[in-house]
Order: C-alpha cells, then structure tokens, then sequence
C-alpha cells in the first residue's frame, strides 16, 4: 500500500498491525461472555453441581482434570536462576480408582 503523501507513513493496512486495542485495556466482548457464562453455570448448581458431575463416572472425572481444571493455572510461568522451572514433556492420565 502506497505511504501517506504528507507525512510519508505508511496506512493501516499495508501489511503490519494496526495498533490495536491499548496496553492493559478489558476485552469487553470476552469479560462480557465470561460473565453470561458463569451466570449460567450458577443457573446450573455452579460448583456443586460440576462436583456431583465429575464424582458421576470416572470418564467425568478424567474430564474435569485433563480440560476443566487446567483453564486455571497461569498461562505464563517464570522462574529465576536461582530456582530454574522443570518441565514436563509429557503427561499420562491413567485411570484414577
């Protein structure tokens, strides 16, 4: 895409990102959804219920530990010199009786 005559940058569009959203600003179209959705799942017996659930069939429970429960833990994880972080390559759910 052809620069600004005047000023010589390029526009939007030109194949870079545009400058998005600022720093530290609220996705409110995902807070929004995550609000309906924990909403619903209170409707529904909210923790109780997913407990009751997951204690139903062992499948459930495998569930609730290999995709449920991970949506908790940190995206991103440091360490430092002192105390390097282990990692894991690999992780086998095996049958939890």
């Amino acid at each position: 895409m052809p620069a600004n005559k005047q000023t010589g940058q390029k526009r939007v569009g030109d194949g870079r990102p545009g400058p998005g959203r600022p720093k530290g600003s609220v996705n409110k179209i995902g807070k929004e959804a995550k609000e309906v959705i924990a909403l619903a799942a209170e409707g529904l017996g909210g923790a109780e219920r997913l407990l009751v659930w997951a204690k139903a069939a062992p499948e459930n429970e495998k569930a609730f530990w290999a995709t449920i429960y991970p949506k908790l833990l940190p995206l991103t994880v440091a360490g430092d010199k002192d105390n390097p972080l282990q990692t894991v390559s690999k992780i086998i759910l095996t049958d939890l009786e």
